[in-house]
């Protein structure tokens, strides 16, 4: 039984077949789906980041009560 690999060239050449196939397979977004994608990602980051700046603020208000009696 011989089962030696083909030669490198011939490796690569597969690969790119593959991923050409591979491409043809893929549903690309539409530009208003993408659009609304990351105004919806943009809308959720900067509602987390108001809410970590609202807790940050809580917390050094309470450490301060705390710590300056």
């Amino acid at each position: 039984m011989d089962k030696t690999k083909p030669n490198a060239f011939a490796r690569m050449v597969n690969y790119f077949k593959d991923v050409k196939a591979e491409m043809k397979k893929v549903v690309w977004p539409t530009f208003a789906k993408v659009r609304q994608n990351t105004i919806t990602v943009i809308v959720y980051v900067l509602i987390v980041g108001v809410v970590i700046c609202g807790l940050d603020w809580l917390f050094t208000w309470l450490m301060s009560l705390m710590f300056n009696r």
